[in-house]
């Protein structure tokens, strides 16, 4: 009969941990923790991780793009207004201009109001009084010429394709001609002060806009017998007949046949008739842009608040 014997498990000798296997041990297990902590994020997030944690070199859509609001006029002062072209046109480049230094796509208003006095033929209405918080407030500066990269004539010379032809359709019939661009009827404002004496904002537009002091102030800038293209608001018929013992006198009423068709708004005819000044030989303005600008007046451009005595003779002075 054999003898049953138990046989006892050898015991397993001990290992002791060194430092270095537990440090990396534990630096596994923090790894799985933190993937683990990402994916359950992840569930409970509607973004993707990728959203979350962004590459080094992707830019946000605030950092993409420069979004000015609801209206080319708005946001800035002229919210509660719908403002003409001119002030539209220098707020719509101090927007590209920082667009342009923050290396960012500019998104364009979804529309734009046409005050009515411009939009006779009924095309475009008015905007509401609509405001926005987003998108960039209008230049503050705009005589700090060192920080302007975009001159003048870039927005004009950006017009619709319609447009440029009917421009350069009437500038072959033009030929070798000159332009003058006289402003009146909206800058020509006074009010009486307490003393019953009108006052304007700019006390020597009214005389040197008059086709008597025209000539007197082109003669060294235009020969005679040239023709010039005159643009104006000027609605007086028949305003500017004296100039014409001197010189060939064209306005854009003169070239209906091509107009009639493309023209919807007087923001239209406007952007027409500068493509046609920007083509003259000789152009002259009613106030200086740039200081080697021709002009007829010297009063300046902006608003100074100042309303002085309106000059009418070569001898007065303003006060």
């Amino acid at each position: 009969m054999g003898v049953h014997k138990t046989f006892k498990p050898r015991s397993k000798p001990r290992i002791s941990a060194s430092p270095v296997f537990i440090m990396v041990a534990a630096a596994v297990a923090l790894l799985l923790l933190l993937c683990s902590m990402s994916s359950i994020m992840a569930s409970l997030s509607p973004y993707k991780a990728s959203e979350i944690v962004a590459p080094k070199h992707q830019h946000t859509l605030h950092d993409k793009y420069l979004y000015w609001g609801n209206r080319i006029d708005c946001p800035g002062k002229h919210c509660d207004s719908c403002e003409g072209l001119g002030h539209q046109e220098s707020s719509l480049r101090c927007a590209l201009e920082e667009a342009m230094f923050l290396k960012r796509t500019f998104v364009m208003p979804s529309r734009m109001c046409i005050n009515p006095i411009h939009n006779k033929k009924g095309i475009l209405y008015q905007s509401a009084k609509d405001t926005s918080e987003e998108g960039f407030m209008e230049c503050k500066n705009r005589n700090n010429r060192s920080a302007i990269m975009l001159p003048y004539k870039f927005l004009p010379s950006m017009a619709a394709k319609p447009l440029r032809d009917a421009a350069n359709k009437i500038k072959a019939f033009l030929g070798d001609y000159d332009a003058i661009h006289v402003r009146r009827g909206d800058k020509i404002k006074t009010r009486k002060d307490r003393s019953g004496v009108d006052r304007s904002l700019h006390p020597h537009l009214d005389r040197d806009t008059r086709p008597e002091f025209i000539l007197l102030k082109i003669k060294r800038w235009v020969p005679p017998g040239r023709t010039v293209f005159i643009a104006s608001n000027e609605r007086t018929p028949g305003f500017f007949s004296p100039m014409s013992v001197r010189y060939k006198l064209a306005y854009s009423s003169n070239y209906s046949r091509i107009l009639d068709p493309v023209i919807k708004n007087n923001y239209q005819i406007f952007m027409i008739e500068r493509l046609i000044m920007m083509g003259a030989k000789t152009f002259i303005r009613t106030f200086k842009e740039e200081d080697a600008d021709l002009a007829l007046c010297d009063d300046p451009k902006k608003n100074t608040k100042v309303w002085q005595i309106p000059v009418y003779t070569m001898d007065e002075e303003a006060n």
